[in-house]
């Protein structure tokens, strides 16, 4: 009972995104496997993050991501050309719904997915771009993909202690 008391708790917190280092010292003791709970352990003092989170920190990165603006020669050029040139470099058009797969067309479904929150979809789109391009975004990803494991473990760690409440006599 204690166990599935311990897991609760602690699910509850992991699924908030609150922090759970409390929670989780009280848990591992109470654990088959106290290594199926490491990966909580990188969250536990500061919450796991939320979608929503994830998706406003790549929002920061997809600058980073962009291929770089192509140079416009200004020299010998009238002022609206250079005043053009200008622009060109401080404004960027993209279509939100680009269905190419160059760089700048996966860029700017991963800015679109990120403004939706849409997580998966985003990071489905930046392993789509080549190792180098997403260099950038490797330590999104990486967070990401933590997130997802110490979600899963506080999912396995609650079911595995309320099947063995269930099977104890």
């Amino acid at each position: 009972l204690r166990r599935v008391v311990a897991a609760s708790l602690l699910d509850v917190a992991v699924r908030h995104g609150d922090p759970f280092a409390a929670q989780l010292a009280a848990a591992k003791p109470l654990a088959a496997n106290a290594d199926a709970l490491k990966p909580l352990e990188a969250f536990a003092a500061s919450g796991v993050p939320n979608a929503p989170a994830l998706c406003r920190d790549l929002v920061a990165i997809v600058p980073k991501l962009a291929p770089p603006a192509p140079d416009a020669e200004t020299t010998g050029s009238g002022i609206v050309d250079r005043l053009q040139a200008g622009a060109a470099k401080l404004v960027r058009i993209q279509r939100a719904d680009a269905t190419g797969t160059d760089r700048a067309s996966v860029v700017a479904r991963v800015t679109a997915a990120a403004l939706r929150n849409d997580l998966n979809e985003a990071r489905r789109e930046l392993n789509t771009l080549a190792p180098a391009d997403r260099a950038a975004a490797q330590a999104w990803l990486d967070k990401a993909d933590a997130r997802d494991a110490a979600l899963a473990a506080s999912r396995k760690f609650a079911s595995d202690a309320m099947s063995a409440l269930a099977t104890a006599k």
